[in-house]
């Protein structure tokens, strides 16, 4: 249609283009929100799961009450996310002997070593997520 013999209040071509441009751009963004909000999540889910494992260690390094729902909470959470191959009880290092020492040491530096892979995966996964234009903060 030509401009003579087109009807008022009905959109040109060029008009039609610009809106689906806009609501493309309005998708983009709105997806890159979502995305940038899920690699947030990722991240403080394992920020979270290294300061269950660090609590976890504390607790067998200052002698806390077994007994206690919060201390026994820390610890059976924490040997859940050990990934087995960081155990207290048979982890990548390991003291021998049933010393307090020896079972600090086993907490500290097995937990502390998964705490750290935790904190990795964190970063690499939410990185992955994350968009690369457009960051939101």
């Amino acid at each position: 249609m030509t401009r003579s013999t087109r009807r008022a209040g009905t959109p040109d071509d060029a008009e039609v283009e610009e809106t689906k441009v806009d609501r493309t751009a309005q998708a983009k963004a709105a997806a890159n929100q979502v995305r940038a909000r899920i690699a947030q999540l990722v991240w403080v889910a394992c920020c979270v799961a290294a300061l269950v494992l660090a609590a976890g260690a504390l607790c067998i390094a200052l002698k806390a009450n077994p007994d206690n729902g919060l201390v026994k909470f820390c610890i059976d959470t924490a040997d859940k996310l050990d990934f087995g191959v960081f155990s207290r009880t048979d982890g990548v290092a390991h003291w021998k002997g049933q010393s307090h020492s020896a079972l600090t040491k086993n907490a500290v530096v097995n937990w502390g070593l998964a705490a750290v892979v935790w904190l990795i995966i964190g970063q690499i996964v939410a990185g992955i997520i994350r968009p690369r234009s457009g960051r939101v903060s």
